[in-house]
């Protein structure tokens, strides 16, 4: 991966962190359960579990992703051989990268 590459990860990756970042307090506002005690109706209701779960669903990925966006951060400071498969040692496509941070495998090797 040239010097070039690695900035453009990194400042992708950044970017990244910093969406995911201020998605999170968003998300966690979605959680807040309705009060039992609020005149909504039943359907309504069963709406909004349904809601907080998909937005449960939805910050659980995005910690995931703002983790291994992290650890991917740190790797291609501190690893030269970062986007390099590591069976093969071909270079893993950028879009790859971006999509799978966290990815060590090109696509061949990783099927």
């Amino acid at each position: 991966m040239t010097d070039k590459e690695r900035q453009d990860f990194k400042r992708f990756a950044s970017e990244e962190v910093e969406a995911l970042k201020a998605e999170i307090p968003r998300l966690e506002a979605l959680l807040v359960p309705v009060a039992p005690d609020n005149a909504i109706g039943r359907i309504s209701r069963m709406d909004n579990i349904v809601n907080q779960s998909v937005s449960e669903a939805q910050l659980s990925k995005t910690r995931v992703r703002l983790a291994r966006l992290g650890e991917a951060l740190r790797r291609v400071d501190d690893d030269e051989d970062f986007g390099l498969c590591i069976d093969c040692s071909k270079p893993i496509p950028m879009a790859r990268l971006k999509a799978m941070p966290e990815t060590q495998y090109c696509v061949d090797c990783a099927e």
